[in-house]
């Protein structure tokens, strides 16, 4: 979980993060090398730490690190993870810090079998089966809520697939997982499908990745999607498919298309870019409607862009690019006072003065978590010349916290809980304010196959059993009573 020191650099934590993202290889010469880079076109989904493990005649060797790819990995190490199979992962942290023993992928050593495991997601049912194990005897040597995979699949019985049906089958929440051993990758995905994972032919073998758009980066053919609750085993007689559970649905986190995956990714037969300009062009048929003026059209980068390409493209204002970003601040970017915070958004955002000036302004932006940075935004813009600012959210509110991975996790941070639409605009201080409908949202994919439970509070699986999260429901409960 983020600390509540790091909760104050409004700049790097007022936006949303994912939990991670994994890459897997199997049956390719050099399958480290080709594993870096699928991880590096992964970094979007997680920047605080990485890791590789190879597995050659029968030995798992694994490399880790806190930080970048780029920074973890070098020549000598990926020379090192030989073998034609690897995994790897790249982290943020939602359940459990960036403490290096947290870092994946997870290593067993078991007289039996020796394993690694990577996971994206975020088990809500963690707590409970980490003190049932406990008192069985396991001792956990980090907080990851990944390292009750292990555990698990250690004290199932029966042959390696049968001890990762019954290990998956107790889990509840949101998973895509690849686990390394002699007997090949097998990859599984969640019964509610929350996180997406797909897998891709390459050369003699196969790619398994968080997002398709590592599969472009290394020439991987005929994608195809891992189904919720499935099990797909890659060995050395091709795929073997299998299930962990009957019971299953289709309900993607509606996020990964809103803001976490890269626009070229394509997610359970979506392409990411279009559903944003999708989206982008839902909103300003609404405003045109409703008679809204404006002279230019921005989109706050990156993953707004999309959406604000859309949006002018339907109503005839001019795209220009009003907002500048600068890449190089990120997550390395300290702000230990309060007068270094007010500077982080000019740190990571400017304005083209001579393109905002006297202008009024269309801003499309994908979500409001806590507001801070989306008040700034318009106070840069109107700093710089702007007669009017327009906010359009490519989302609908966030009014409820997540349990799957990403990085919400009280209603107390989000300031869609807190104020309505015209009580955030006026903190804002923009001209306007509008979100999305969640009807919208699901019309603009052409899919109702979606978790929206961010927006509405109705979760894909059954949370409130749950102390932690039955305590943060009862501020909820007692706020909605105070009004």
């Amino acid at each position: 979980m983020i600390s509540k020191h790091e909760k104050t650099e409004d700049m790097q934590h007022d936006e949303l993060h994912e939990e991670c993202g994994v890459f897997g290889v199997y049956g390719v010469e050099d399958a480290a090398s080709l594993t870096y880079y699928g991880l590096h076109a992964l970094q979007h989904r997680g920047q605080e730490g990485c890791g590789i493990a190879a597995m050659d005649q029968g030995s798992i060797d694994t490399y880790k690190g806190k930080g970048l790819v780029s920074e973890v990995f070098h020549d000598a190490q990926i020379a090192k993870l030989k073998g034609d199979i690897a995994i790897g992962h790249v982290r943020y942290s939602t359940a459990g810090g960036n403490e290096i023993e947290n870092v994946q992928p997870l290593f067993a050593n078991l007289n039996h079998h020796k394993f690694a495991v990577v996971h994206n997601g975020q088990i809500v049912n963690a707590k409970e089966l980490r003190i049932q194990l406990e008192k069985k005897g396991s001792i956990f040597q980090g907080s990851s809520d990944s390292e009750i995979i292990l555990h698990l699949i250690q004290r199932a019985k029966g042959d390696f697939l049968t001890r990762i049906k019954q290990a998956f089958a107790q889990l509840e929440g949101a998973y895509a997982c690849l686990i390394l051993c002699e007997d090949g990758i097998f990859a599984i995905r969640d019964h509610n499908g929350l996180r997406p994972l797909s897998y891709a032919k390459l050369q003699e073998g196969y790619i398994i990745s968080s997002e398709s758009c590592a599969f472009d980066v290394l020439s991987g053919e005929d994608a195809c999607d891992v189904l919720p609750g499935e099990i797909v085993w890659f060995h050395l007689d091709g795929i073997r498919k299998d299930r962990y559970c009957e019971a299953h649905s289709s309900h993607m986190c509606a996020m990964e298309y809103i803001y976490f995956a890269r626009p070229d990714s394509v997610i359970d037969g979506i392409n990411v870019h279009e559903a944003r300009v999708a989206t982008g062009m839902c909103m300003a048929r609404k405003d045109r409607e409703s008679g809204l003026k404006a002279d230019i059209v921005i989109g706050v980068p990156d993953s707004s862009t999309s959406a604000a390409i859309g949006y002018a493209k339907e109503s005839g204002i001019p795209f220009e690019m009003g907002l500048i970003k600068n890449r190089y601040v990120g997550r390395t970017f300290i702000q230990p006072t309060q007068r270094q915070r007010e500077r982080g958004v000019r740190m990571k955002l400017s304005a083209i003065e001579t393109i905002v000036s006297g202008k009024r302004i269309v801003m499309i932006d994908d979500s409001i978590v806590r507001g801070t940075t989306s008040r700034r935004i318009v106070q840069l813009l109107k700093e710089a010349g702007a007669r009017e600012v327009h906010v359009r959210i490519a989302s609908p509110a966030i009014t409820h916290p997540c349990f799957y991975g990403v990085d919400t996790s009280s209603f107390e941070e989000l300031i869609s809980a807190r104020l309505n639409s015209e009580e955030l605009c006026r903190f804002l201080k923009a001209d306007s304010l509008q979100f999305m409908e969640i009807e919208d949202l699901i019309a603009s994919y052409h899919s109702d196959a979606l978790c929206v439970a961010c927006f509405n509070g109705q979760y894909a699986t059954s949370l409130f059993s749950y102390g932690d999260i039955i305590r943060t429901y009862r501020f909820k409960q007692k706020k909605d009573s105070s009004k």
